[in-house]
């Protein structure tokens, strides 16, 4: 399963459809430009398990630069397109690349990129027009043969974490080599779980340089289906593409499903959305009057899940398996899932400890690129492997996620989990985003802090916060309330739904000692 297949067969059919501009490209475009790529990269030496790293936006073309080196037995490293050029330089140099990609559109990012490259990056394109200190792309794919390359076996993509907690780690899996076509077992997984195939009208609502999107776009191609891309997140135009490209699956993120339910009625009425099949939802916990409306609006078609970019373990759960375990993100598939305190002994239904995995599938233990020391924090003697997020079991199996484990706030010796505060307070009618985290106490160790976006900036001052405070009181026992709320204009949320919380604690923290590393 690969695209080339589907060029075969159906070389017209749409692979990639940008919502908003409506660009196409078909699987014929898609197939022949990925070659051409991988050529270009053979004749610069590279061979199997080398890299290559992409800086570009969300674009029509952004996959043929994965397939080349997907279809080449190469590492790919796609970079967050919102970082500066010194630290997409640093995670360019970190993951070995030597090829890069990127577009004009980056150009403000890509051209003080250029002079902090190694001469270890021998490969350096630009597409969509000239960018100094890269070669043109469309020259470098029309210099050489669109045949296939003779070694073509699967690569994997080497994606770096979020940094929400430090900076980011590369998380590395090993190559197989195995002939182009074989797939891992999460593609068999999207084709069985959530009927993906052919037909399947896939939205993509967030940058393709994610984990989830850049996964679940590849899958969508392999299979043959069409990834209906979004440029940029927007919640009305998301209900105006379901519509327009009769959209069948799609893939969302906590925060999209507040904007969604915050639009007015009469906007959301507005479009025909009876295309759907499966909603999937992810990478951050989601309020639960969010996800009840969102089912009372959509019907059962919304399904949750529960991973990372690691792989370790992964949990789902559907729409009456919600309503019945409100607040879980399911029961674990392939791995069973383990809650054990500090010294990694389980735990008692119930109790809330760091979630666990077993790793029971070869092949797929992976590694912290450069850091054998976080690689081994994350595993232990079992096999078994964790991301350090916080969470409990029921009686039943189902996990509840409480917050990562670097989030815990720890007043007065009783440990508290922030995200209870912020999904209270971002169900507010005046509250846009939330987030909330320990701050230095003289006396308690620390003390409950929240910063809140409001959806009127003019409204931020003490009366709006004795409002908000008096809400979480009247949701939440005392002691995991705020004391104080601070407001922003923008919080620092990563696409993803995650949110950059370091940089809000290193405000308060100023140099006394954080607990996030």
């Amino acid at each position: 399963m690969w695209p080339g297949v589907h060029a075969q067969k159906r070389p017209d059919h749409p692979a990639v459809v940008l919502a908003g501009s409506g660009a196409v490209v078909t699987y014929a475009e898609l197939e022949d430009r990925s070659r051409r790529l991988a050529r270009v990269w053979e004749e610069n030496g590279l061979g199997f398990g080398d890299h290559v790293a992409l800086l570009i936006e969300n674009q029509a073309r952004f996959f043929e630069v994965c397939w080349a080196a997907q279809r080449s037995g190469l590492y790919y490293t796609a970079v967050n397109t919102h970082l500066t050029a010194e630290e997409v330089a640093y995670i360019v140099e970190d993951c070995d690349a030597q090829a890069l990609v990127t577009t004009a559109a980056m150009g403000a990012i890509a051209v003080p990129l250029a002079p902090l490259l190694t001469d270890a990056v021998t490969s350096r394109l630009a597409m969509d027009g000239a960018v100094p200190g890269y070669e043109p792309y469309e020259d470098a794919l029309a210099s050489v043969s669109g045949e296939a390359r003779d070694d073509e076996v699967e690569g994997h993509a080497m994606l770096y974490s979020s940094g929400t907690t430090g900076r980011p780690k590369g998380v590395r899996f090993p190559l197989q080599h195995k002939p182009l076509g074989e797939p891992g077992l999460a593609v068999e997984g999207f084709r069985m779980m959530y009927r993906i195939g052919e037909d399947t009208v896939y939205l993509s609502t967030a940058p393709c340089y994610h984990a989830a999107p850049l996964q679940f776009c590849m899958a969508v191609q392999r299979l043959g289906g069409t990834a209906v891309v979004m440029e940029q997140f927007d919640a009305e135009a998301s209900l105006a593409a379901i519509e327009a490209h009769r959209v069948t699956h799609s893939q969302w993120v906590p925060t999209m499903f507040v904007r969604l339910c915050k639009l007015p009625a009469e906007v959301r009425e507005r479009y025909d959305l009876s295309s759907q099949q499966v909603v999937l939802h992810a990478a951050a916990p989601c309020p639960l009057p969010v996800k009840e409306q969102m089912i009372d609006w959509w019907g059962p078609i919304v399904s949750e899940y529960y991973s990372s970019t690691e792989a370790i373990g992964a949990t789902v759960i559907s729409s009456e398996e919600w309503l019945a375990h409100k607040g879980s993100v399911g029961r674990p598939v392939g791995a069973a899932a383990h809650i054990c305190d500090e010294d990694g002994a389980d735990l008692p239904v119930g109790e809330i400890g760091v979630v666990w995995f077993e790793r029971p599938v070869q092949g797929l233990a992976f590694d912290y690129h450069k850091d054998p020391t976080r690689t081994a924090d994350a595993h232990d003697d079992r096999g078994w492997a964790t991301n350090g997020d916080m969470g409990r079991l029921d009686e039943d199996g189902y996990l509840y996620l409480t917050d990562r484990r670097d989030f815990m706030i720890v007043s007065g010796g009783v440990n508290i989990y922030p995200q209870e505060a912020e999904d209270v307070l971002i169900t507010h009618s005046l509250v846009a985003d939330a987030a909330v985290f320990g701050v230095p106490d003289a006396e308690m160790g620390e003390q409950v802090k929240a910063v809140v976006q409001p959806l009127d900036p003019e409204a931020a001052g003490p009366e709006l916060e004795q409002v908000l405070l008096a809400h979480c009181r009247e949701h939440l026992a005392h002691y995991k309330c705020p004391k104080t709320v601070d407001f922003d204009a923008e919080l620092p949320r990563l696409d993803t739904g995650k949110l950059y919380k370091r940089l809000l604690r290193d405000r308060y923290w100023g140099d006394q000692e954080s607990r996030i590393v």
